[in-house]
């Protein structure tokens, strides 16, 4: 009988399994941990092309070395042998070293080997065993078999891990770069229109080797959607919180419509290896089941925004059983995600519970331009649930059949309507509200140092050219600037010539007006949605202390990206050739998910850019250690730092120029973007200072 199906035949003979549960009797159910911590090392270099030049080991507690096969042998695995070890020298040498640099392991002093003992110093040495030193407690070197590095592969046979918390086994697998565990419930299946709470079965065997479904969107996913999904390098002995690791806690974006914690590009496999990281991403309810308000009602809306507050507590709760340190999460997402770490900052119910935060293109700004409203006005500034119900309500209920004039009645059809149908009608609810428990403010308050903003540190910025995905392209050529204007941005005559005599915009002509014009659109677009607000945001959070410290970045390089206008990358896919820098490219630069790489500069600037935030993760400042880079093997991230310098502060004086760090190879400092621009647009850097919304 295997490991795990000796597991599963004993825990249901036990009964609930508790955090109390004796450590004797997680060993007899299979529990991977109940001897030992288990760390895997990987040296990983992001380039996944070469991944197969590359293995990993798994390091456990020490043992005497008559004990140490058979400590491998529990994970289906054998001690690791001296001719692999000199195979990959260099990446042990690295991988090792780092291991004494963080005071988890004393390298000098040894690990159990297959037939000896294997030394890290000032280089690898190895010993042959002897009757003296076979009776010392060592670390043990065991082999990694599971060498598939894809996310997209299952465990292979012998590679899943069974951990317990709270009450519950949960059965993961490891793969090439990480410990795996997918599809973790951590809410009870939600009730239609009713605010999660955390997953409450006990005595469960959880199978988590495969993603759960994702939430309901565009007619598919599902309404049992509460999953999230760790992945993590390291796994403590059962019972112990020595050598947690920082986490990153990941909210995918989508509009507040679209999207899971499945994504390929925030896979989190790569990060836990590179940065000795935890990594959790969430799924959270959409669309209408998850923001739908109705006001009178209890339908409160915030649906999705209490799921992550309850995916968090689950975090708080349950991460150091999976190596995470509860005390220094950091809140992290894209888009609709970074709207989301935007409204949990200033809420009450999830501030306290993260150490930090990271908001990549948040959206925000866009009543200008005689506009009355704005795709991203919403994602700062919250309607109250009146004015969520006025844009989406009434359209919904008579979209789906539910009209009348009895509430109570609308509401039990609109409970019968399939998930899949209700998300996919023309309009849907996907606004955050104030609703007075999740969100009490109309907008995070910055005007001064305040209890309703949590005082971290954060990072907030753009990629140079986010508002081409949310501007429109003309389908046949324009014959004028004007017309351009027109089409790109969706304002009159009166705005466009407006526009053009500020001349602060200037046409830059290429022989092709369409596409000139359109450039001049897309930079507007992105300072009016993205760059102006989240300026705006920083420099007041700085001079008012309401953020204990802010750093701002602008993506220069970037691959692919949500392209709806088709406009594709340049000809010949060259990153020095012009190309647009689009919303949602930057996520391969923080998880160190690239799916082909250019040129060098692609790599170079993927590994100095997530070890960028992954410094920020550890300790709130994105500058990482100059020793810690050592010690893991870093050269190119050690050349890119000392070359190029510190990524500085937010400097509320702008009295240093380099208020902002421009994300690529190289990756240089400068002062705030576009300033005169933002302040012609409505929104200059004090605007939240002087009671903007």
């Amino acid at each position: 009988m295997t490991v795990l199906a000796t597991f599963v035949a004993v825990a249901v003979g036990f009964g609930s399994l508790t955090s109390s549960t004796p450590v004797e009797l997680r060993d007899a159910v299979g529990v991977s941990n109940a001897k030992s911590s288990l760390t895997l090392i990987y040296q990983n270099n992001l380039n996944a092309s070469d991944d197969k030049n590359h293995v990993g080991a798994i390091i456990l507690d020490p043992v005497p070395q008559t004990n140490a096969a058979a400590a491998c042998a529990s994970l289906n695995e054998k001690l690791l042998s001296k001719a692999t070890i000199q195979k990959y020298e260099a990446d042990f040498n690295d991988a090792l070293s780092y291991q004494d640099y963080a005071k988890y392991q004393d390298a000098e002093r040894g690990y159990y080997i297959e037939n000896g003992i294997l030394s890290v110093g000032d280089q690898v040495s190895y010993s042959a065993n002897s009757s003296r030193s076979s009776r010392k407690e060592l670390p043990v070197l065991c082999t990694q078999s599971a060498n598939n590095g894809s996310a997209s592969a299952g465990p292979v046979n012998g590679s899943t891990i069974a951990v317990a918390s709270t009450g519950n086994i949960f059965v993961g697998y490891r793969n090439q770069k990480s410990f795996r565990f997918l599809g973790i419930p951590y809410a009870d299946t939600p009730q239609r229109f009713k605010y999660s709470s955390l997953y409450s079965k006990t005595g469960q065997t959880i199978q988590t080797t495969s993603y759960g479904a994702q939430c309901a969107q565009g007619g598919s996913g599902s309404e049992d959607c509460l999953f999230l999904n760790i992945q993590t390098p390291y796994i403590p002995k059962s019972g112990s919180k020595k050598q947690l690791r920082p986490v990153l806690f990941w909210i995918h974006g989508g509009g507040f419509t679209g999207g899971s914690g499945a994504d390929p590009l925030s896979d989190g496999g790569n990060l836990a290896s590179k940065e000795d990281l935890v990594v959790v991403s969430i799924n959270y309810r959409l669309s209408t089941l998850g923001f739908l308000a109705i006001p009178g009602t209890d339908i409160k809306g915030n649906f999705g925004i209490a799921d992550q507050i309850t995916a968090l507590d689950w975090v708080v709760a349950n991460i150091a059983a999976f190596g995470g340190d509860a005390s220094k999460i950091t809140i992290a997402g894209e888009s609709a995600g970074a709207g989301s770490v935007r409204t949990l900052l200033g809420s009450p119910k999830a501030i306290g519970k993260y150490a930090g935060a990271i908001a990549m293109s948040n959206l925000g700004g866009g009543v200008t331009l005689g506009l009355s409203g704005d795709y991203g006005t919403t994602y700062s500034t919250y309607y109250t649930i009146d004015q969520s119900y006025n844009v989406a309500g009434p359209q919904i209920f008579a979209a789906a059949g539910c009209n009348g004039t009895d509430v109570s009645a609308q509401i039990a059809c609109l409970d019968q309507v399939p998930a899949s149908t209700l998300v996919g009608l023309s309009t849907v609810a996907r606004y955050v509200v104030q609703d007075g428990t999740y969100v009490d403010t109309p907008n995070l308050i910055l005007s001064t140092r305040n209890a309703s903003t949590a005082h971290i540190p954060v990072i907030f910025g753009n990629t140079r050219n986010d508002g081409a995905s949310f501007s429109t392209y003309p389908k046949t050529p324009i014959s004028n600037h004007t017309q351009g204007l027109q089409v790109a941005l969706g304002i009159n005559s009166t705005w466009a010539q407006r526009i053009i005599e500020s001349n602060l915009f200037p046409l830059i002509s290429t022989g092709n007006l369409t596409l000139d014009s359109f450039n001049v659109s897309q930079r507007i677009a992105t300072d009016k949605t993205f760059r102006c607000v989240d300026q705006a945001t920083v420099y007041a959070g700085v001079s008012t202390h309401a953020f204990q410290k802010a750093f701002y970045y602008q993506f220069e390089r970037t691959i692919d990206g949500y392209d709806p206008n088709n406009l594709g990358q340049p000809a010949n896919d060259d990153p020095k050739n012009p190309y647009f820098r689009f919303h949602g490219a930057d996520m391969p630069w923080l998880f160190g998910t690239l799916n082909r790489i250019r040129d060098p500069e692609d790599l170079w600037s993927a590994q100095l850019v997530s070890s960028y935030f992954a410094a920020f993760v550890r300790g709130g400042d994105p500058n990482p250690s100059l020793q810690y880079l050592d010690a893991r093997g870093y050269d190119k991230v050690i050349e890119g730092v000392r070359r190029y310098g510190n990524w500085g502060e937010v400097d509320a004086s702008m009295k240093g120029g380099n208020e902002i760090r421009l994300l690529d190879w190289p990756s240089k400092s400068a002062g705030f973007v576009d300033v005169e621009q933002c302040t012609w647009l409505g929104y200059p850097l004090d605007y939240y200072l002087k009671g903007g919304k």
